[in-house]
């Protein structure tokens, strides 16, 4: 049956539950939850996704070199190099219909999260108006800053069930053609934030079809990409034809440099979307130092570094395959550096979160604080605990055998 916004879990601008308990932080939410207990052992963090691998050597010395231009205002799109070096890194790295133009068609980014912010608001203004009350549709479970920039945007927020049986990716044929006529904008997560689900090309070109026939912008949050132990992942820009009309993908270097505390990423894609966004940004968005974009310089021309980080997650997930086999519907993400476990038939999230931290010295984040309850009461990560693989090979090992040995 097709999903209409009641079906969807709409969520209206003006009303008052939305902002409560949903929508705080699923990591303040988890340190009130666990805050009456003492963990029994050495804790071991695997709730927040910072990645904790080495920083880059050549980080050091170009922030060094480049230091004077912290006397300088950034420009919001980006300096020149710095919009060269991701085109020429897009190209390399994806099947692009044709090379991005690094004078319009590519945005430096405070990090992706201020990027998908700014960018639902910018939706909201940019397309043209919507057959009933604009929508923006996102995955549910999804990551927080989604519905944030939703809100802002004053848009009600329809949150689309990933589970199992749709493999955790939006199902597009489950909403119907009057949703879709207000929709201004759908967030999709590629890899996917928190299960490590992969869009394929199929996926994306069907997106794409439908962000054409009915106007809307598709923001794909792409910032897992290099993150993957077996097939290296795709973009929506390989599906978003010759001038990447309503299509903007997101990265960051967070992930894939191991660079979280420099919040340096970008935009890339519909050039007269990006016009608009540029705009807004301009003067609402913080803008990125100059020193921390000759970094990502740096970075988006490495690719040593990003092989290593691949390896070491790879050495952890080798660990997850032996210690938890096919233990809590566990199984190997096509991408990303999270474990998504059912833990329904132990007490549930909240509980087994409980139990792993206090008992056990783990922490881990409840799946039902990072989705949002359905119209039916259902919440798509009830029953889930999420593990962010992060920590050191020796670390992780050591966490996942507490872990089993706990909920057992």
């Amino acid at each position: 049956m097709a999903m209409t916004a009641s079906s969807g879990a709409a969520q209206g601008a003006g009303n008052v539950a939305p902002a409560g308990q949903a929508e705080r932080s699923p990591f303040l939410r988890t340190t009130e939850l666990l805050a009456p207990y003492q963990p029994a052992k050495p804790l071991i963090t695997l709730s927040l996704g910072e990645p904790q691998h080495p920083v880059p050597d050549f980080v050091g010395p170009v922030l060094a070199k480049h230091t004077a231009e912290f006397g300088r205002y950034p420009i919001a799109k980006g300096i020149e190099p710095f919009r060269r070096a991701v085109a020429a890194w897009l190209s390399s790295r994806f099947q692009l219909p044709r090379a991005v133009d690094p004078e319009r068609e590519v945005m430096v980014l405070n990090g992706s999260r201020e990027g998908l912010f700014f960018a639902a608001i910018t939706a909201a203004r940019y397309v043209a108006p919507r057959k009933g009350r604009p929508a923006i549709l996102m995955p549910n479970p999804f990551y927080p800053a989604y519905g944030a920039g939703a809100r802002a945007a004053g848009c009600e927020q329809i949150y689309l069930p990933t589970t199992l049986a749709n493999g955790f990716l939006p199902d597009l044929d489950s909403i119907d053609e009057a949703t879709w006529a207000r929709t201004v904008a759908f967030f999709i997560a590629s890899p996917a934030n928190p299960q490590g689900s992969v869009a394929s090309r199929a996926y994306f070109a069907r997106l794409k079809e439908l962000a054409d026939r009915f106007g809307f912008i598709i923001l794909s949050d792409e910032c897992y990409s290099e993150i993957y132990t077996r097939e290296a992942p795709g973009s929506a820009l390989e599906c978003a034809g010759p001038d990447f009309t309503n299509v903007v993908a997101f990265q960051s270097l967070s992930k894939r440099s191991n660079l979280p505390g420099m919040r340096v990423g970008f935009a890339a894609g519909d050039r007269k979307f990006l016009t608009a966004f540029h705009e807004l940004r301009n003067v609402a968005a913080p803008q990125v130092p100059v020193p921390l974009q000759h970094v990502a310089v740096a970075a988006y021309s490495d690719e040593a570094h990003v092989e290593e980080n691949r390896r070491l997650y790879r050495i952890k997930f080798d660990f997850a395959d032996q210690i938890l086999g096919n233990r809590y519907g566990y199984k190997r993400p096509a991408g990303g550096f999270c474990v998504w476990l059912d833990v329904s038939q132990r007490g549930g999230d909240e509980a087994a979160a409980v139990r792993l931290y206090r008992d056990a010295g783990v922490r881990v984040i409840p799946g039902s604080y990072l989705a949002r309850e359905q119209n039916d009461g259902s919440n798509p990560g009830a029953g889930y605990i999420r593990l962010a693989l992060v920590s050191d090979s020796q670390s992780t090992a050591e966490a996942l055998h507490r872990l089993v040995e706990t909920l057992d």
